[in-house]
């Protein structure tokens, strides 16, 4: 391995163990964060599906470390609605303008906020309406690598917070990221070098994950919703920007 290439495995080892703890604390923002670190360091088509792979090592430890809180009605219907989603957007990567996609996104998470500082206790959706959200989720992050805040807000109304939250979330994440591993590989984006980054950047998002457990079980709910609400507004931020 050339001193350059491990060097740049310990740029992004490091940015993927930060990011992952960040995702273990607010439930997202990881992969927001890291695509466009992803994309500097290893170009587009490699940052996508290598970025889907760190992503399934960081939301599978999540669903372990909080496997005893997690609302399994939920997310089956969002896998409902995920799968077939995240194999249409994976199977489009190539053709679909990003751009405006991520802009769109942008203006709706930050328009998510204010509704929800203006309308304090929104109506709590129903089990079958987390099927919409997730084809909405599948679909968006197929194409984005990553649409992690679109769902907050779901799961926040829904009355899920800290362990049930960041579970139950990263559950159904999960069957989005294998969904989209499929697809990759059926549109020849998962090449040997995307996995063998994803595959050498796992123990990063782990030591992440663990460490952000230790962190949210002190948190108040009160202040994981602050918390969750800044990284909302964080991430719309970043995709209005286009980063």
């Amino acid at each position: 391995m050339s001193s350059d290439l491990l060097a740049t495995l310990v740029v992004a080892s490091a940015a993927a163990c930060a990011l992952a703890l960040l995702s273990a604390v607010a439930g997202f923002g990881g992969g927001v964060l890291l695509l466009p670190v992803f994309t500097l360091l290893f170009g587009l088509r490699v940052a996508v599906p290598m970025l889907t792979l760190t992503q399934l090592s960081s939301n599978a430890a999540r669903v372990w470390l909080n496997r005893r809180h997690l609302r399994w009605p939920l997310i089956g219907w969002f896998a409902a609605g995920a799968v077939p989603m995240a194999v249409a957007g994976g199977l489009l990567l190539t053709q679909a303008p990003l751009g405006p996609l991520q802009r769109l996104l942008g203006v709706f998470l930050i328009a998510v906020v204010v509704w929800r500082r203006v309308n304090p206790h929104p109506s709590k959706p129903t089990d079958r309406a987390f099927a919409g959200v997730g084809a909405a989720s599948g679909l968006g992050s197929a194409l984005l690598g990553s649409v992690g805040p679109l769902t907050a807000p779901f799961f926040l109304a829904y009355g899920l917070t800290r362990a049930a939250y960041i579970g139950t979330e990263a559950a159904s994440a999960l069957t989005i990221h294998l969904t989209k591993i499929a697809a990759y590989g059926a549109g020849d984006l998962l090449t040997p070098r995307a996995l063998l980054y994803g595959a050498a950047l796992t123990p990063a998002t782990l030591a992440g994950a663990w460490a952000g457990k230790k962190i949210v079980g002190r948190i108040s709910d009160r202040a994981f919703i602050v918390l969750v609400e800044l990284g909302l507004l964080a991430a719309g931020a970043l995709f209005l920007a286009g980063i």
